[in-house]
């Protein structure tokens, strides 16, 4: 059965030590892990999938204008793919099976037609990675479960701003969302 990896706001405003809203070494440790395993689902003939923040400069109408600092700002360095990734992402973004999209909101699914995407294809079976774990790849996973996907959380794909977001965010993805944590 065909299945899907989000890898998610895998970005330098996110990652990247010059990033506006870096996890810093935690993700940056994350990027040969990351590219291996969209390259080991793509080799599998699977679906690798890269919903991106994206922001407009001063959308004072977004809410996280009031959360954050300016950040993904649409066409810029910031929200541009994290190192290995955005080379890995260059060489495969022609093939039908790689898609990378804009998202406005923490989830994946929310304002997007990526249910759509997945449903058409019949994918059922999703692996998160990517930052961040308490934020994006939380909501995300969220989502996911509320659309009855199977979810499984590559932990050693996921990075996030402190060691106990990354702990609590862990352990909701198996207690609260019945995901698998691998």
């Amino acid at each position: 059965m065909t299945k899907a990896l989000l890898i998610i706001d895998y970005t330098n405003d996110f990652v990247d030590d010059k990033g506006v809203l870096t996890c810093g070494k935690p993700a940056q440790e994350l990027e040969d892990y990351i590219v291996k395993t969209a390259q080991d689902f793509y080799s599998n003939g699977d679906y690798v999938i890269l919903p991106t923040d994206t922001h407009f400069e001063n959308d004072v109408f977004h809410p996280e204008h009031k959360l954050f600092p300016p950040h993904n700002i649409a066409g810029t360095w910031g929200q541009k793919l994290y190192g290995k990734l955005d080379e890995w992402y260059q060489e495969h973004q022609a093939d039908e099976k790689v898609y990378q999209f804009a998202k406005n909101r923490y989830s994946a699914f929310q304002n997007t037609n990526l249910d759509n995407f997945l449903r058409e294809r019949r994918i059922k079976d999703l692996y998160l990675v990517g930052v961040c774990t308490d934020i994006c790849v939380l909501h995300t996973a969220i989502g996911g479960y509320n659309l009855n996907y199977q979810l499984t959380i590559l932990k050693d794909g996921v990075a996030t701003f402190t060691d106990n977001g990354q702990e609590w965010a862990l352990e909701h993805f198996k207690n609260s969302l019945g995901a698998t944590v691998e």
